[in-house]
């Protein structure tokens, strides 16, 4: 009996013999599954998001209850899922010009570009995703770099929780997933470039002086 730990789980005191992950714990005196569930155990869709505070810490964590072991002494709290409050509406397949992707998916999220730049989504994030930087490389148009990041985004919405301004980040990663994954991006710089250019910023020079004055200094130094 020396190696079993004691544990608190929505308030529940539990006693359980490791190893045991929390999801596995939650269930150890009898109670049945009926909610915070949904993959048993792969850590993929988020379902089973919890907050959880260590023996002997004061900061609380947000983990996933199937990837994380049971430890003596913790306090853990399932989270209920919510839904936005305003959703997103959006059709990939109505997007037919790649180029302006990037336009659409501000047009959609144009919260992204208000980020505060606060890291409660990086703090919130129960995968360790750097959230807040896939809502910048999105809001610069640099959609497949964004891709990458929100890639093991499992959709548990805790960045969006988190977010101050609002951004449904994880719903942002989403969108941004999907027109990659549909559309083949053009290179993000060089979209990003020409509507540098139609918007009037960095105008290109076609005179040709910065050309011949750097070939005549060539030809001095010759």
């Amino acid at each position: 009996m020396s190696d079993r730990i004691r544990l608190s789980i929505d308030g529940r005191e539990l006693t359980v013999e490791p190893p045991l992950s929390l999801l596995q714990a939650a269930t150890a005196d009898g109670t049945p599954l009926t909610s915070n569930v949904g993959c048993m155990g792969q850590g993929v869709c988020g379902a089973c998001r919890c907050l959880v505070r260590r023996e002997g810490e004061r900061e609380v964590s947000t983990v996933l209850a199937c990837e994380t072991s049971a430890e003596n002494g913790m306090q853990v709290s399932f989270i209920d899922y919510f839904t936005p409050h305003r959703p997103h509406v959006y059709d990939i397949a109505g997007i037919t010009d790649s180029w302006r992707i990037a336009d659409a998916v501000r047009d959609v999220f144009p919260e992204a570009d208000h980020c505060r730049h606060c890291g409660g989504c990086d703090r919130a994030c129960p995968k360790g995703l750097e959230v807040q930087r896939g809502v910048a490389l999105a809001a610069a148009g640099n959609l497949a770099g964004a891709a990458d990041i929100f890639d093991q985004c499992v959709m548990c919405n805790l960045c969006t929780l988190a977010c101050p301004e609002h951004i449904w980040p994880n719903h942002l990663g989403l969108m941004v997933r999907r027109a990659v994954t549909a559309l083949g991006l053009r290179p993000s710089d060089l979209i990003a470039r020409l509507a540098e250019i139609e918007r009037g910023q960095q105008p290109i020079d076609f005179s040709g002086r910065d050309d011949h004055d750097a070939a005549a200094g060539a030809a001095r130094k010759g």
